[in-house]
């Protein structure tokens, strides 16, 4: 018995169809200002129609209606008219008691119609045939009714109406279903476009971060250190003090450099990209940037055996430089006066190898380390993953602590 159980769920109050609604109805929605005036177009509609089929059906000459029937026809039709405010919530329950007063009343025959596309609109197919299909019995009863000799010839036309009532119902329903399917794809696509902006903004923001981490980290925590060499050491001969000053305005002279790139990236327009007026580093750098650090007073073991050092990628070289950077600036920061090892070593054929190593500090250190935001060694880990390689940081057993990286090349 699961058809009557699904039948008598077709009953249940319902708002309008909703795009993939299921065969059982959905909550009852507020009725809007749209849905009175097409309420009140229906009743008007259905009414008018029903009194010129009314009057049509008392002048003809076949039909026997006595004047109470004609009441009664009458009266049965604004029942079936007025029912129609309530399509919208029952569609099912209006559609039969118009079907069912339809069998004695002329004037409620567009009122049914009404009522059955009204179901097609709101219901699934199956209830809307069902209801249709009862249409037929309905006429012929009242073809008896008014005393028609040819009772059977409404069959034809019964079902004609029926199937055109069927068949605009289930049209507006599948054109409402198309366009709130429609609606919903474009506000699935609107946010998806904005969760995609939304994640190029997150990339493009880390981006940047770890380009300003890279480029301004190391020329700081030099000045930092420099800065901590002539605050500390006050006896110092002149020319030292002079070089020292030199260096000094040469590091915080190409961090400014770096620093105006990057801003300026982030200020520059859409479509008015600029290019870079700083030089992007290279492999054939490291040695140099190995050389500056030593300056600033660390001890450094460096050895680079690279094969065809000269014709690798930029970012391959990018790549390299940051992360031998990155590593003698925590050095510098957290493991002064150790004597790091830099090793390099490669070739086109099985890769780049980068390892950084130095051992723990010793004592205390005589000056505080520059502040660290902590997110050096993050941003390498995400700078050696967008090139497909492999990154390995942390102390050993030994106590040194290694940064080491193999890239593809």
């Amino acid at each position: 018995m699961s058809w009557l159980r699904e039948l008598w769920d077709q009953t249940s109050p319902t708002a309008m169809a909703a795009p993939g609604d299921s065969d059982h109805p959905g909550p009852v929605a507020p009725r809007t200002a749209r849905d009175w005036a097409v309420d009140l177009a229906a009743f008007v509609v259905a009414a008018g129609l029903g009194t010129f089929i009314l009057r049509f059906t008392v002048d003809d000459a076949t039909n026997h209606m006595t004047s109470g029937q004609v009441a009664t026809d009458a009266a049965l039709g604004l029942v079936c008219c007025t029912a129609l405010w309530w399509r919208r919530r029952w569609p099912l329950g209006v559609a039969l008691l118009c079907v069912g007063l339809g069998a004695i009343s002329t004037f409620g025959t567009v009122a049914g119609l009404i009522a059955l596309s009204s179901l097609a609109v709101h219901r699934p197919a199956r209830p809307a045939v069902l209801v249709a299909v009862l249409f037929v019995p309905s006429a012929v009863v009242c073809s008896i009714w008014l005393g028609r000799p040819d009772t059977w010839t409404v069959l034809l036309p019964t079902l004609a109406l029926g199937a055109a009532a069927v068949a605009w119902g289930m049209f507006i329903r599948a054109r409402r279903q198309l366009l709130a399917t429609l609606r919903d794809r474009a506000q699935r696509a609107e946010a998806e476009q904005a969760a995609r902006a939304e994640r190029a903004r997150l990339a493009e923001r880390t981006r940047i971060a770890r380009e300003m981490h890279d480029v301004l980290a190391h020329r700081i925590s030099l000045v930092a250190l420099h800065a901590g060499a002539l605050e500390v050491a006050t006896d110092l001969p002149p020319a030292q003090v002079q070089e020292s000053a030199a260096l000094l305005r040469s590091t915080a002279h190409q961090a400014l450099e770096e620093l105006r790139d990057v801003i300026g990236v982030l200020r520059e327009e859409p479509g008015r990209e600029e290019p870079s007026t700083v030089p992007q580093p290279t492999l054939a750098d490291i040695p140099r940037l190995v050389e500056e650090t030593r300056r600033s007073g660390a001890k450094i073991d460096f050895e680079m055996e690279v094969e065809g050092a000269a014709a690798a990628p930029g970012p391959l070289g990018r790549d390299a430089y940051r992360i031998v950077q990155e590593a003698l600036t925590n050095i510098g920061k957290h493991a002064r006066g150790t004597l790091a090892q830099v090793r390099v070593d490669g070739a086109p054929s099985r890769g780049l190898h980068v390892c950084v190593r130095n051992p723990p500090a010793v004592g205390s250190q005589d000056r505080p380390a520059p502040p660290g935001s902590g997110t050096g060694l993050l941003g390498l880990q995400e700078r050696v993953t967008l090139a497909n390689g492999v990154l390995v940081h942390g102390r050993e057993a030994s106590g040194d602590f290694v940064v080491e990286a193999d890239l593809p090349w």
